[in-house]
């Protein structure tokens, strides 16, 4: 449970609220000034007024969402007013945010009268992309959104009615599927007729449910045809032909309760009058209609979902609106349509379907998350939301014609993927050249789960033809817990292998005057996977191998080195990484093998790692990292560095590269520029040559802790045939990352170029 004062630390440590404006641009110089301001700033005014579309080019409208509340149902607290409720719009604003990398104003107004609401937002159509309404009570609220639709070129929603309607219909069609029943066939019984409800009700008959087969009841029970209490036009829309007149009376036999009312009002003895297997939505917040337990108690058969965290199936608006949104200003759409909220539902059902990722399931603390009664639709911090949600409303505005910006839906997936890292847009310049041309790629771990949860990806992208060591039946049984399609990869068996036996006498043949027996090497054939798979690759029978995750580093390295072994014009092998910044990359060597190198060893480094900065189209700029300036401070780790700097512009002497420097000067170009003029180096460096691994390993550990850089790697450079090392503990997409290098490394030794000259 949350404390108060909790949350009163929250929204006013360290600053008050939770939500800042943050320039995208810099503001440090006076040429800045004058470009951000005057007079630089006329030239977009005068193009704008010329062409009001190229406000989307120049200002920030395209990604700006008004959240507008007037604050008369907020939460569950009610009428509270427009600025009790502005924490409540200060956090949606969070949530546009976290989920979905849209701007957001948060707009209280302080009026209950509709037409004021109306008013203020047709004002203000110029500053947004698009209006979001929040917390505005019914029947209020259906007239406000109906009116501003009519009245602006831009997208409107109202959430508290869709986005609990675009959810909830994800979750009632998996869990229709799941107890084997037809829509169009069920009875459903809704408590709640404000505006969630009666927008719910509305979404289920256009998702199939009958009209004939939805009752809906309020806090007086039953709306049916001729009740004239507490009536207005919507609920006359919904009134049923019904003898029923509570909602115990309506619960019977009923197939699906939704709850959009209050705490606790639906019995145990209701529940056990409904059909078999009933399904219950229980969604008012922060008490249920019937709690988890009670509902489970009374009926063991029940498929349950809540607006609680601590419950399976949280059914939470986050799910959407970030979402939709963000579909919807991408293709500059002038609303959201029907089509646009299905497409998201049915996005949503399909994506409960496939195999959840390891950070998703590790987010919620669970062992596993799988398509069933506790999981009928995805988790909020499922990354894969944004891009199969918002790329299903896109297409659908596209389709039904209201987007004013078509665009191309493949690309479009691969822009969403960039918003979610910036790492998956440097892993997309290989994963689309690995598909150019699959290689064989061996994993000694076969039956990990990290592995496994993997490989399904690294099919799903066509990247690889991934080999798996171990034995069939439990890799067959891992995949059918996990739920996971493994057709394409082949399973090898090193206890049961064929090859097992030449394998043996090419590593006894290798090792024998490195103390390696025949029967020594005829048991680590079987019995160390490592070895096994390193043999293939070295015999040709795979293409590249990747290994480490649940082993560590040094024992994956060596059994490759002792096989594969170092290429020969490489006087040892790199480990590195690529960093991954907002607005740069960095790729920072060595930091995982070497330990103390000579100064001819970080000149190797050095080139070797901007050879891989060349794979990943960067053009490389070198700093040789120390504790000194250019001389600044004269002792043998200076002389060093500055020794390795000399050695590397004689055997690469087309690459930029200075040094000895300090890191700062490296990364801040201005202090090269009024330091150090002289330096060779005309931009900031990309590739940081650390003197020893353990200033490269504890900096790129900060880096990413601290920095909030993403790292790619570690990447293995300089062996004969593509190896890649883990390190231990690493995710499934860390192993896809590393299999599309591995992969894009086999093509090169495959079809090599000219060889790189710097």
């Amino acid at each position: 449970m949350i404390r108060d004062e909790e949350a009163l630390s929250y929204h006013a440590v360290p600053r008050p609220g939770k939500i800042e404006v943050t320039p995208t641009k810099p503001c440090l110089t006076q040429r800045d000034l004058s470009l951000a301001y005057t007079p630089g700033v006329a030239v977009p005014c005068r193009h704008i007024q010329r062409d009001v579309e190229k406000a989307y080019t120049y200002t920030a409208k395209g990604n700006l969402v008004a959240v507008v509340s007037n604050g008369t149902a907020v939460l569950g607290l009610g009428n509270i007013g427009a600025l009790a409720g502005k924490p409540v719009m200060e956090g949606k604003g969070v949530l546009f945010k976290r989920f979905a990398d849209i701007d957001v104003f948060d707009l209280e107004i302080d009026s209950t009268d509709p037409q004021d609401v109306i008013r203020t937002v047709k004002l203000l159509e110029p500053t947004f992309g698009g209006i979001n309404l929040e917390d505005i009570r019914a029947p209020e609220c259906f007239l406000i959104e109906d009116r501003l639709k009519e009245l602006l070129q831009i997208p409107v929603f109202h959430d508290d009615q869709h986005g609990t309607a675009i959810i909830s219909g994800a979750a009632l069609l998996n869990a229709l599927e799941i107890v084997g029943k037809d829509v169009s066939d069920v009875k459903v019984v809704f408590n709640g007729a404000g505006a969630s409800g009666i927008a719910c009700a509305k979404y289920y008959l256009r998702l199939g449910v009958r009209p004939e087969n939805l009752i809906l009841c309020d806090s007086k029970g039953v709306i049916y045809r001729g009740r004239t209490e507490g009536m207005n036009p919507w609920k006359e829309q919904l009134a049923s032909d019904t003898e029923a007149r509570t909602l115990a009376e309506a619960l019977r036999g009923a197939d699906v309760f939704v709850g959009l009312s209050v705490g606790n009002c639906l019995t145990g003895e209701m529940l056990r009058t409904m059909s078999d297997r009933p399904v219950v939505f229980a969604l008012a917040n922060p008490d249920p209609e019937i709690t988890y337990e009670e509902a489970k108690a009374a009926r063991p058969d029940v498929i349950m979902a809540t607006g609680r965290s601590d419950y399976p199936n949280q059914v939470n608006n986050v799910l959407g609106f970030p979402f939709i949104f963000r579909g919807a200003l991408d293709v500059r759409a002038t609303a959201i349509n029907e089509e646009m909220k299905l497409a998201a539902t049915k996005a949503l059902a399909s994506l409960a379907k496939e195999d959840v990722p390891e950070s998703v399931v590790k987010a919620y603390g669970l062992e596993r998350l799988r398509f069933g009664p506790d999981y009928l639709i995805p988790k909020p911090f499922d990354p894969r939301v944004l891009i199969w949600e918002s790329a299903a409303v896109a297409e659908a505005a596209m389709k039904t014609g209201v987007a004013r910006r078509p665009i191309d839906l493949d690309r479009y997936r691969e822009e969403l993927e960039q918003r979610l890292s910036p790492s998956r847009e440097v892993m997309r310049v290989m994963i689309n050249q690995a598909r150019r041309d699959p290689k064989k790629v061996v994993f000694p771990e076969g039956e990990h789960p990290k592995v496994l949860r993997a490989c399904q990806a690294i099919l799903e992208e066509r990247i690889a033809v991934p080999i798996l060591l171990g034995t069939e039946a439990r890799v067959r049984e891992l995949a059918h817990e996990y739920a996971l399609h493994l057709d394409g990869v082949q399973i090898v068996d090193p206890q049961e292998s064929p090859l097992a036996a030449r394998y043996a006498q090419e590593l006894y043949q290798l090792r024998q005057r490195k103390g390696v027996t025949l029967a020594e090497a005829q048991r680590l054939m079987r019995d160390n996977p490592n070895v096994y798979g390193a043999m293939m690759v070295r015999l040709g029978d795979a293409d590249a191998l990747v290994a480490g995750v649940g082993q560590h580093y040094p024992d994956t390295l060596r059994p490759a080195l002792q096989i594969i072994q170092v290429r020969e014009d490489c006087r040892r092998v790199v480990g590195l990484f690529l960093m991954v910044f907002r607005d740069r990359l960095l790729f920072f060597a060595d930091t995982t093998v070497n330990i103390e190198p000579s100064a001819e060893e970080l000149a190797d480094i050095a080139i070797l790692t901007a050879q891989v900065a060349r794979r990943f189209n960067v053009d490389p700029r070198v700093a040789m990292l120390s504790f000194s300036n250019f001389g600044s401070v004269r002792h043998p780790l200076t002389e060093k560095v500055r020794r390795a700097t000399e050695l590397v512009r004689q055997k690469a002497p087309g690459l930029a590269v200075d040094g000895e420097m300090q890191a700062d000067t490296a990364v801040f170009y201005d202090l090269i520029r009024e330091h150090y003029p002289f330096s060779t180096l005309t931009q900031p460096a990309n590739i940081l040559i650390f003197p020893d691994l353990q200033s490269a390993n504890i900096a790129y550990k900060l880096v990413q802790r601290l920095g909030g850089a993403e790292a790619v790697g570690p990447i293995l450079v300089g062996m004969r045939k593509p190896v890649h090392v883990l390190q231990y503990g690493f995710e499934a997409k860390d192993i896809v990352n590393m299999t599309a290098i591995a992969v894009v490394e086999a093509q090169e030794a495959i079809h090599p170029g000219p060889r790189q000259s710097f």
